[in-house]
């Protein structure tokens, strides 16, 4: 799905970057070769784990966004050094064809990233905070933020060093939201976008931010060429805070494309012979005869594990005739454990667990079987047992578990789905729809799924995986890249 917003405003803001000075190649000619596709990311397609030995082992990452972007054969992925096996790397010129990974100081990135990027503006775009308490914007807050501008001044540099005259540059998400202004102003010949791979905040909680803070981000995007994002609402929600804050969006276009699954990948993958063997066991982990509600996530706080799992509690006191005839097989895993509030709902996520376990469970049943080591052969085997698949986050940019399930399953999956998820967009009349706040729903919810029959199971099945593969991310990646390109 492609849309286009042309925003009214014929002058566009300029971005405000910091004050600090910077090493900004602009009286530099472009190192060579020059490219002409150039992709920007926190993380990159490669990583590396530095041995006892000082040896150097090169791991390749997944994702969409890697699949994506193997659509274009010729380009240049900038990344930032995470580990130190990373840096090491860069130190010692050991990289890969097409990416330039950026040597961050660690202490700048650590500010960036989990002071920044994964504390504030996270939980501002989901709508996290806990706000009698949170946030406070203090002397901290403005000193990682000042490492925050640096983080993204790193990007912007290497993009303009590195691209060629006119080349197309495409940033992604909130990490980087600062670079497009920086970028613009070191090379104004370029074409560039932005990705949004989260949801977007309502202009009323966005300006929880601080006013400057706020301003600040939104030109930071809008010195793209093109800002995208995954569905409409989130879209329709950037434009808003625009629209309130500044004026308007500008001549930045805003467009839609909804990423979806790699069906192709994941059907010749769930079929391996490892994920048979974790099929094998999960079956005897759940027993024979039983039905099953998956749910495949990590213990990130927008995802909603514990509700679910008290909705499940919910469905078991209330409709006892489930009880030793249903699995809920939750696979849980730990996210962002450098900081506190990850680690303390990770364990209340076993804790509630466990407290299932000990209430309901028998000797031949056990009502969660959870995992915490992430598996993706097991995360595959899951979804093709499934009879219920359970997405039910608090907010979700979009959720491509609720798009994978439905492509891999078996012999057809309900799908109980979060109306606050992205994917609910495409997915939502063919799903049962929750409230996902709404414990005691999501329970009647969880019956309705269980007892739906087969032949209607089916039927939304099929049509929930022709939705989820509409736009797979090849063709989601160059779709971007025509509109950004055809821009006038």
């Amino acid at each position: 799905m492609v849309s286009e917003h042309e925003a009214q405003s014929a002058a566009r803001p300029s971005a405000r970057l910091p004050a600090e000075p910077s090493a900004a190649p602009s009286d530099q000619p472009p190192a060579e070769p020059c490219e002409q596709v150039l992709v920007a990311s926190n993380r990159g397609p490669v990583s590396y784990t530095l041995g006892t030995d000082g040896s150097l082992d090169a791991k390749r990452g997944g994702g969409g966004l890697v699949s994506g972007l193997s659509a274009v054969k010729d380009k240049l992925w900038v990344c930032a050094a995470l580990s130190d096996g990373d840096r090491e790397a860069v130190r010692r010129g050991v990289g890969e064809q097409g990416v330039r990974m950026l040597d961050i100081d660690a202490a700048v990135h650590a500010d960036a990233y989990n002071g920044i990027a994964n504390s504030v503006l996270w939980f501002v775009h989901h709508m996290l905070y806990q706000t009698p308490l949170e946030p406070v914007f203090d002397a901290e807050f403005r000193r990682q933020w000042a490492s925050f501008e640096t983080y993204n001044r790193a990007f912007a540099v290497a993009l303009a060093e590195e691209a060629g005259p006119g080349a197309a540059v495409l940033v992604q998400d909130y990490h980087l939201a600062l670079v497009p202004g920086m970028l613009r102003e070191l090379r104004p010949d370029l074409r560039i976008g932005h990705f949004s791979h989260t949801p977007w905040a309502p202009v009323d909680y966005f300006r929880l931010l601080p006013d400057d803070i706020a301003e600040q981000l939104l030109h930071g995007i809008l010195g793209a060429d093109r800002a995208a994002f995954l569905t409409r609402r989130w879209a329709d929600a950037f434009i808003g805070c625009c629209t309130e804050i500044l004026g308007g969006t500008g001549r930045t276009r805003v467009g839609v494309h909804g990423l979806g699954a790699d069906a192709d990948f994941l059907r010749r993958r769930a079929h391996e012979a490892d994920v048979d063997e974790r099929m094998a066991a999960l079956r005897e982990q759940v027993g024979p005869g039983r039905r099953t509600i998956v749910r495949v996530d990590r213990t990130e706080l927008s995802k909603n594990i514990v509700r679910g799992l008290f909705a499940y509690r919910a469905l078991l006191e209330e409709r006892p005739e489930w009880r030793e005839r249903v699995v809920h097989v939750a696979f849980a895993y730990p996210s962002r454990q450098d900081l506190a509030v990850y680690r303390g709902y990770t364990a209340e996520v076993q804790r509630v667990a466990d407290e299932i376990n000990a209430v309901y469970g028998t000797a031949g049943w056990t009502p969660v079987v959870l995992h915490v080591k992430d598996d993706f052969a097991r995360s595959l085997a899951a979804y093709r047992l499934a009879d219920v698949a359970l997405v039910n986050p608090i907010r979700d940019g979009m959720n491509l578990v609720a798009k994978e399930v439905p492509v891999v399953s078996d012999h057809g999956c309900a799908l109980v789905l979060s109306r606050e998820a992205g994917a609910y967009e495409e997915l939502g009349s063919d799903a049962v729809v929750v409230n996902p706040y709404d414990v005691s729903a999501t329970a009647v919810a969880l019956h309705e799924a269980l007892t739906m029959a087969d032949d209607e199971r089916a039927a939304r099945t099929e049509r929930l995986a022709a939705a989820a593969v509409a736009l797979p991310p090849q063709q989601w990646f160059l779709d971007q890249l025509d509109a950004l390109r055809q821009q006038a």
